[in-house]
């Protein structure tokens, strides 16, 4: 099969991006548009610029901000149906994964109507593209607004669905560092190792390529020079679009190379004890990194090189140890927890999340397929 490199079809980025993608969105023949947020983004006034523009253009639209993190089947459900009694023919999502994931999941049942959100978990079971989709992204870490992925969490069986296929992705992506200027130190430190995860583990996959490797590195490079300065000082607003730019890198590299055991995961604690996506990666990252090193330590040696910004005269393995360091050392300089047990979660957890880990989406893109064994000592190195 040959190599696929999916990407939006427009993608605007810095100052003045808002207002060129609701250019694009009025040009469009739409009737009504369905608006997918977060609430407190609305109060922050975040939204400010975007309500302005649609107004501006004479664009109608729905307001679904009730979208949380790690947003549900329920909820993605309750979005369609204001899709629906709205009479809604286009969308545009604003926020972070959350919101994009949550816009995603109802323009698939928009265009798949006769099936449930919960059928689509797995790789390209989307029959039917969706109508035209504008993502504004307002943190930097997921990509969401750019990828061909989804996070759904199907409360009733307690696992976060990934929804994988390329009808998902946005028309038109939005990344503006000046809506990403207000978002806290911990958000800020979690989204940007979620970033961090991408990208080393689309660097570090067998589904890697010469056309995904290069922006792997580069943001690598540029998550561990300014994510810690975009923690200390949020205001930053280079810090914020080198940030942006590195996410963005980080998503054209995994949306096509693939992620990995990491996600896998992660994805179980988020789903039952409703924890930050780009925490659960961050705690994971370190120790799944030394267990995938054994087997392709020239390529973690070339992550080291990548977080340094400099050639190392070492052993493949060598390098590939002090990459796991700089990882380790570069968590704690912005703060992000030791380990699962300072989020409340105690190793009788661990049992139910071993073969819903071992069956997601993400797990066959690793370097080496753990055993389950591996994945249940894996969890109880990261408590």
């Amino acid at each position: 099969m040959a190599f696929a490199l999916n990407l939006p079809k427009l993608s605007f980025a810095g100052a003045g991006a808002v207002k060129d993608a609701i250019e694009v969105l009025s040009q469009q023949p739409l009737k009504k548009i369905l608006l997918v947020t977060d609430g407190n983004l609305v109060k922050l006034g975040i939204l400010d610029e975007v309500f302005a523009q649609l107004k501006a253009h004479s664009i109608d639209y729905a307001l679904f901000d009730k979208v949380t993190p790690n947003p549900t089947a329920t909820l993605v459900r309750e979005g369609y149906k204001t899709y629906l009694e709205n009479g809604c023919d286009g969308f545009v999502a604003v926020g972070g994964g959350s919101p994009m994931d949550c816009c995603k999941a109802i323009r698939i049942l928009a265009s798949n109507p006769d099936q449930d959100i919960c059928e689509f978990n797995g790789v390209g079971k989307v029959t039917n593209p969706g109508q035209f989709f504008v993502a504004i992204n307002t943190t930097a870490g997921t990509a969401a607004e750019m990828t061909s992925n989804s996070v759904i969490t199907d409360e009733e069986n307690q696992v976060k669905m990934v929804i994988i296929d390329a009808k998902q992705i946005p028309d038109v992506t939005v990344n503006d560092a000046e809506l990403m200027v207000g978002l806290p130190a911990s958000v800020t430190a979690a989204t940007g190792m979620d970033a961090l995860t991408h990208a080393v583990e689309a660097y570090v996959t067998p589904g890697a390529h010469t056309l995904t490797d290069p922006t792997a590195l580069e943001s690598i490079k540029l998550i561990t020079k300014w994510l810690p300065i975009a923690v200390a000082d949020g205001s930053n607003v280079e810090a914020r679009d080198k940030l942006a730019c590195a996410q963005f890198l980080a998503g054209m590299a995994f949306n096509s190379a693939g992620l990995g055991l990491v996600h896998a995961m992660a994805h179980q604690p988020g789903a039952t004890h409703d924890l930050p996506h780009g925490v659960c990666n961050a705690i994971l990252l370190p120790h799944i990194c030394e267990y995938n090193a054994q087997y392709v330590p020239e390529r973690f040696a070339a992550v080291a090189e990548a977080m340094l910004d400099t050639k190392l005269n070492v052993t493949p393995e060598e390098g590939a140890q002090r990459a796991v360091e700089l990882i380790k050392e570069l968590s704690a300089r912005v703060a992000i927890p030791k380990g699962f047990s300072e989020l409340g979660v105690t190793e009788a957890d661990i049992g139910p999340w071993i073969d819903k880990a071992m069956a997601d989406p993400c797990l066959p893109g690793n370097p080496h397929l753990p055993s389950p064994e591996e994945v249940m000592s894996l969890y109880k190195a990261a408590l």
